[in-house]
């Protein structure tokens, strides 16, 4: 299998800063920040907290919104339309002027399928007298699960850097409301049990159809259809935490038939104790170098978590799942916490984190344990990507980085008078691999279904470069995840069985909908390590939500 190196290309700014980054078509990807004063203005002048990335030229155009949207959580639903949830309260700190309050509000976005962003389903639905959650939520996360609906979980009254009881959501609601559940929430002893680090709970489905979530150092099992916490996972070993300010990443590996055995990775973070106060953190407090992974059924619980060593410490790292199945892990900090200033020291600074992590590493997940680790063909980016930086996968096969902004507000370079460190970041990267940085030949789809129904076969037309033709064949299938905030929810690959013969590619669509949640999807065709652009695709019958259970059930060990 071929060994990528890679590069960084800076090309375009954002005009805002782009905290959330959901990749929506090939050419377009939506961002949301908060109401500061941005350079990118609406058509009345305005400075927007909203805007589309165009990736043919490298543009932003603005969006608007009636909600703050800052610091909310999200997912795509099974009808293809995305749903951002939660968000700030009123807030003119940043000089945007005030704004509607975010916190009960759900976004509508979509679908948009035209190329430039103006056609039906491109711009930002919000009817918050009608349309809002049941609760307050600042830093929530939005997952969807097996029946195509949104779980929205946890989150707090406020922004803060600790949760605590008195404004913490320990709770659960969905979206569309479940049956005989509208207008209540669902309480969450585990949410409870990981105050003060439980902001932005990393959770993800199982191919059980049950909900892992992982907080400050505890993991819990959780049932949706019974409302049962299952089990307790051992905690993260060596007192490492995630979550809030201790951000670390959580991923779940990719998934291979038949058995789709589920393996979470977690890395970062922080081996501070949660009693910490704000006055005793520092921006210098070492993260951690621990990557811990274990395997999600009886006898890898059994077994615990298994601790690998990255080459560098990383807090706020970002997590991007590559259509080979490894993984990138970028931007962040070597040392301090997520957050505004608000740690002893970051006066000085105007940070609560220091020594930006401006080369990334690559988690090989087909290597032994303990060899996966490397930074191997990684480049170095010139610019720092701290609290409030993203990166997601294009429809391209690069990596588009952007944003960074640890202050309450706008900071330029050139109006600086304090000197504080790491100003507001408008400017957009794209990490290349070797084969786009030098127009390798790549594998091409050139016909692909735009709808597949569970357990059932499609055809792809493709090439297959002779240079490539003699590795290994994989078909991709990914969400790319809702970026924010060091945590890329919904993000997830599972491997496709598939048959070439000749130029027709037959693949078969994952069994059903806990092995990949019924929504839309991309598809990319790997050959010897090298991918072909994504096609998109929706996975399963593409109704509102709830769904009815699709495809088959199957024989798995998943917990």
């Amino acid at each position: 299998m071929a060994q990528n190196t890679w590069t960084f290309v800076q090309n375009g700014n954002s005009g805002i800063v782009p905290l959330e980054l959901i990749t929506l078509t090939p050419t377009l990807a939506l961002m949301y920040d908060r109401p500061y004063a941005n350079p990118l203005k609406l058509p009345n002048g305005e400075s927007a907290w909203a805007g589309l990335w165009h990736f043919d030229t490298n543009t932003a155009t603005p969006l608007d919104t009636e909600t703050n949207t800052f610091c909310a959580g999200g997912a795509f639903i099974s009808n293809g339309t995305l749903v951002a949830v939660g968000g700030q309260a009123l807030d003119d700190l940043a000089g945007g002027g005030t704004t509607g309050d975010g916190r009960m509000g759900i976004r509508l976005f979509g679908p948009c399928t035209s190329a430039d962003g103006t056609g039906p389903g491109c711009t930002v639905f919000e009817d918050i007298e009608t349309l809002h959650l049941v609760r307050t939520r600042w830093y929530p996360t939005g997952l969807r699960i097996p029946d195509g609906s949104l779980m929205v979980i946890g989150g707090s009254d406020i922004l803060t850097t600790f949760n605590s009881a008195d404004i913490a959501q320990n709770n659960i609601e969905f979206f569309p409301p479940r049956a005989g559940e509208a207008g209540t929430v669902r309480d969450s002893k585990f949410l409870n049990d990981t105050l003060p680090a439980n902001l932005f709970p990393r959770s993800m489905v199982l191919p059980s159809g049950h909900v892992l979530m992982i907080a400050n150092n505890q993991s819990v099992i959780y049932d949706v259809e019974t409302n049962t916490e299952l089990q307790r996972l051992p905690e993260l070993p060596n007192g490492v935490r995630i979550g809030v300010p201790f951000d670390g990443l959580a991923q779940l590996l990719p998934l291979s038939p038949p058995s789709y055995e589920p393996t979470v990775l977690v890395c970062g973070g922080s081996n501070k104790p949660d009693t910490i106060t704000l006055a005793e953190m520092s921006v210098d407090d070492p993260a951690t170098t621990q990557c811990s992974h274990i395997t999600l059924t009886a006898a890898g619980i059994a077994a615990g978590w298994t601790v690998e060593t990255m080459p560098q410490e990383r807090v706020m790292p970002e997590s991007v799942i590559l259509p080979s199945g490894d993984l990138l892990i970028l931007n962040g900090a070597h040392s301090g916490y997520s957050g505004y200033p608000s740690v002893g020291d970051s006066a000085a600074s105007g940070t609560n984190a220091a020594n930006p992590a401006q080369q990334g590493m690559m988690y090989k997940t087909t290597l032994p344990s303990g060899q996966r680790l490397t930074q191997t063909g990684m480049p170095t980016s010139p610019i720092p990507r701290m609290y409030h930086s993203a990166a997601t996968l294009t429809a391209q096969g690069n990596v588009m980085v952007a944003a960074s902004n640890p202050h309450p507000f706008v900071l330029l370079a050139e109006d600086n008078p304090q000197n504080l460190s790491f100003p507001t970041e408008y400017r957009v990267e794209y990490l290349n691999p070797d084969f786009i940085t030098n127009n390798s030949p790549r594998p091409v789809i050139s016909k692909s279904p735009t709808q597949l129904a569970f357990n059932a076969q499609g055809t792809l037309t493709v090439t297959i470069p002779a240079s490539l033709a003699s590795g290994e064949i994989q078909v991709s299938l990914i969400d790319m995840g809702y970026v924010t905030h060091a945590w890329h929810a919904n993000s997830r690959l599972v491997f496709l069985e598939n048959t070439l013969s000749g130029t027709t590619l037959t693949i078969t669509a994952p069994p059903n909908g806990n092995i990949y949640p019924p929504g839309p999807a991309w598809i990319y065709v790997v050959a010897d390590g090298v991918w072909s652009e994504g096609v998109q695709v929706m996975i399963g019958d593409g109704g509102n939500p709830p769904r009815p259970a699709q495809g088959v059930n199957i024989t798995i060990d998943s917990v």
